[in-house]
């Protein structure tokens, strides 16, 4: 499904969106790639998605979404649905249905060469063959959130960590890794101190790696060497997404301006919007994030 748009693209998003379900029965559109090209959107950028739905939800992902984002679908069978169970700032997630795997060869041509591209995995959706699609090239920022390739799910459907074993394989073709800090503590023993290791290992390999650390800010790691930045106080509603807005407010960002630092920056501002009214609704504008930011000291 191609819809035409008059603008050139520039932002291409590739993984699953998602039904994330409610108590009452409804569900709220969700995945990376959801909130992603939305907050590209919103910030000036032209996005486009790669992703796998049913049929039902790809009829109606441009009214879901916005009709003016260009979606390469791959028809499948159910889509990825997640339930989300929030206590005392934690989180259980339980997998109820999943959508097909995306191959190389579902990703148009003339989106293989845009500026921008983020990897963006919800449920082992993205093989490392996926990187074949985009060999590295001067100019292209390559970018992943590993979540979906942190994960695993159990017969009854329940999430659990998993280790990331192609991540040496993966992190040399990608110009930029953004995760969550707390996507390691369960590899790290609940140690900070050791999920710091993990990020300094990985930050090695890989120019610009960025970890998120909610109320603490974000850590950027160029060519392994950490730098902090504070986060912005926000009201918390709906932390679902808000990971994936900075994701690509930083994206958006480094691709418009070119300095790591000022991305990292924008994109905690823009993330303490994200949390303060439920799912894709708190994705802000420019002018709002102009308005809160704060010059870097």
């Amino acid at each position: 499904m191609l819809d035409a748009y008059s603008a050139s693209p520039n932002f291409l998003a590739i993984g699953h969106v998602t039904k994330d379900l409610h108590p009452d029965g409804t569900f709220s559109l969700g995945g990376t790639v959801t909130f992603a090209a939305l907050a590209a959107y919103r910030l000036g950028l032209v996005p486009t998605i790669v992703t796998s739905a049913d049929a039902d939800l790809l009829s109606r992902l441009p009214s879901l979404l916005s009709p003016a984002i260009p979606v390469q679908a791959i028809p499948s069978a159910e889509t990825s649905t997640f339930v989300n169970v929030y206590a005392q700032g934690f989180r259980t997630q339980y997998l109820r249905a999943r959508a097909s795997t995306i191959q190389p060869d579902h990703i148009p041509t003339a989106w293989r060469d845009l500026p921008v591209v983020l990897l963006g995995p919800l449920a082992q959706e993205l093989t490392p063959q996926i990187l074949s699609a985009f060999p590295r090239r001067p100019g292209r920022i390559l970018a992943a959130t590993p979540q979906g390739w942190l994960r695993r799910w159990d017969a009854d459907g329940r999430v659990w960590p998993t280790p990331w074993l192609d991540a040496e394989q993966v992190l040399p073709q990608l110009d930029v890794l953004i995760l969550s800090h707390d996507d390691l503590l369960p590899f790290a023993n609940g140690s900070r101190t050791e999920a710091d290791a993990i990020l300094n290992a990985w930050s090695q390999r890989v120019p610009l790696l960025v970890a998120t650390d909610g109320r603490h800010g974000a850590t950027l790691y160029q060519q392994g060497v950490p730098a902090s930045f504070p986060s912005y106080p926000a009201h918390e509603v709906d932390p679902t997404g808000a990971g994936d807005v900075f994701a690509a407010s930083f994206l958006a960002h480094l691709y418009q301006h070119g300095d790591p630092a000022q991305a990292t920056n924008f994109a905690n501002c823009a993330a303490s919007f994200s949390v303060e009214q439920p799912g894709i609704s708190g994705i802000p504008t420019p002018a709002q994030v102009v308005q809160r930011l704060r010059p870097l000291s």
